[in-house]
């Protein structure tokens, strides 16, 4: 059955369900009206009751434009339909959390602010998903700042979690440490987030590439966000293309485009090099010309090779364990830790294996308490 046949037979992936049985009159009195009259007046007068007597304590919106929908691009709203809804349906699938594609038609970013912030009391959580760079940087930001309920960009900080929890096993196999040198190629929502936790957990020789090459303080056709990047890192001001920063670097983090470098490029890198290459649906190097140039552990974003770095790891638990304790904001000590405990979940890992498989069914349970063990002992005290 091809995706065509597939989405035709089920008219989609995701529907709703009842909670609470609606079998007699009773049962519709109390659900509706009059009894539900009790229940409106009660959330008009204490609007923080939503999260005990509404969905909102086990729903999260995912809100996406369409404008970087997975390696499509800009496809719009209803292209980004089906994605959104698949998203949904991975939330319910891994985490038992009831999300929802709402999936704007404009691609204003004040617009989208507006609509997010007038839908949010329905929600117990915000995940923005494929808005292109460097307009999803905004956006999250205001959001955050307005709201008070998580607000999680999953192409930049899922991406970014499971990446760390990779890389940690990665290095163990190839026995090296921090002071590895990085090239990330591709600066925008993942590669962005991708750096910022890195630099977050201890890695200080990052080099960011973008299509023209490596973000330094030596551009002068940097935006707001490219400059940001170049005062945290490329801290030798190394200059060139990919083709020329990647030598003698050991690691490659790809969040970019197909068929970006080849063997050659491996073979310059350091001995043991590890190479993520995570564009999709086709790698920035397939893994077989990877290793012909010397990588010794090659990971990428598809099902169909090893070590696969696949979001579905990171934001059902992330969501989960907020949803629970009722957290308003998702900190980098939370993502971090996260990816710490993903990466311990891979008791022994090897070259074929430095994540664990989505269908772990330890994997939510893992993350959503790196996020309960990350509140503030205060926090903690008040959930209790």
């Amino acid at each position: 059955m091809d995706s065509i046949t597939y989405h035709k037979k089920y008219k989609g992936k995701i529907g709703t369900e009842l909670k609470s049985p609606i079998n007699n009159k009773s049962d519709l009195s109390l659900a509706y009206t009059p009894g539900v009259a009790e229940v409106s007046l009660e959330l008009f007068k204490k609007n923080k009751m939503a999260s005990v007597l509404s969905l909102k304590s086990n729903t999260v919106a995912i809100v996406s434009d369409g404008s970087a929908v997975l390696g499509l691009g800009n496809i719009g709203a209803y292209g980004a339909i089906p994605v959104m809804e698949g998203k949904a349906a991975l939330f319910k699938r891994f985490a038992g959390v009831d999300a929802f594609p709402i999936c704007v038609n404009t691609q204003d970013n004040d617009e989208i602010i507006k609509l997010v912030k007038n839908i949010a009391p329905v929600f117990g959580g915000i995940n923005l998903e494929d808005i292109k760079a460097p307009r999803c940087f905004e956006i999250e930001r205001r959001l955050i700042k307005d709201l008070d309920i998580p607000v999680m960009h999953d192409d930049q900080h899922g991406t970014a979690v499971v990446v760390l929890a990779a890389l940690i096993n990665a290095l163990k196999v190839v026995k090296k440490d921090k002071t590895v040198k990085i090239v990330i190629n591709g600066a925008g929502a993942a590669g962005t987030a991708v750096c910022d936790l890195l630099l977050e957990y201890g890695f200080n020789n990052i080099v960011v590439c973008d299509s023209k090459g490596a973000i330094s303080k030596k551009r002068k056709d940097l935006d707001n966000e490219k400059v940001r990047l170049a005062k945290i890192s490329n801290k030798n001001n190394e200059i060139g293309d990919i083709h020329q920063v990647i030598k003698n670097k050991d690691v490659f983090i790809g969040a970019s485009k197909g068929d970006l470098i080849n063997k050659n490029d491996i073979s310059n890198m350091s001995k043991n090099a590890i190479v993520f290459a995570m564009a999709n649906p086709t790698p920035e190097i397939m893994p077989n010309e990877a290793k012909l140039g010397g990588a010794v552990i090659v990971a990428t974003g598809r099902s169909d090779f090893d070590n696969q770095i696949n979001n579905v790891l990171a934001f059902p638990g992330i969501f989960r364990g907020a949803l629970d304790n009722k957290v308003k904001k998702i900190t980098n000590k939370m993502l971090i830790q996260a990816a710490i405990n993903l990466s311990k979940l891979v008791k022994i890992p090897t070259a074929e294996k430095i994540i664990p498989s989505p269908f772990d069914k330890n994997v939510v349970k893992a993350v959503s308490s790196a996020v309960s063990n990350s509140l503030p002992l205060c926090g903690k005290k008040m959930l209790e």
